[in-house]
């Protein structure tokens, strides 16, 4: 079931996809446990809420292996950034890639000394083709107030 270009992809999610979907995208759902133990790259994609703030914490990132990384492009607080260090400079993972942070906008001192870590300022979403959808939907929402649509 490996994706096009070579690579297993596992999710875990509460609304598992369909079959067909997972054969489309080709992907498959996995336990939370098997995610974290087998995930070469972990990619965070929850939103923050109660039951996700520092949801990733020493506990968890013990389960992944030593050759593993996580980017965190969710939200900053869905790690445990104290957890996170201290994994980073044990080498109990191998690196993190992060564009949010535990207290934005600031960033650690911390983190930013760690040379197994990438850090980017809130900014993972700035692609040129996002820029430009949101200002057609800007000059969209503009021409609809001045014909009095909205």
């Amino acid at each position: 079931r490996a994706y096009p270009f070579g690579m297993n992809i596992i999710y875990h999610n509460r609304h598992r996809l369909s079959s067909a979907q997972e054969k489309k995208l080709h992907v498959k759902s996995v336990s939370l446990n098997e995610l974290f133990t087998k995930s070469d790259v972990l990619s965070i994609h929850v939103p923050y809420t109660k039951e996700t703030h520092q949801f990733v914490n020493m506990k968890l990132i013990k389960k992944m292996k030593q050759t593993s990384y996580v980017i965190n492009t969710a939200r900053g607080k869905i790690i445990k950034e104290k957890d996170l260090i201290s994994a980073l400079k044990q080498k109990i993972i191998s690196g993190a890639a992060l564009d949010v942070f535990e207290k934005e906008p600031a960033i650690g001192t911390k983190l930013a000394e760690l040379d197994n870590v990438i850090l980017t300022p809130h900014i993972g979403a700035q692609t040129k083709e996002a820029q430009s959808l949101a200002a057609n939907v800007i000059a969209e929402k503009i021409v609809q107030i001045l014909r009095g649509v909205i």
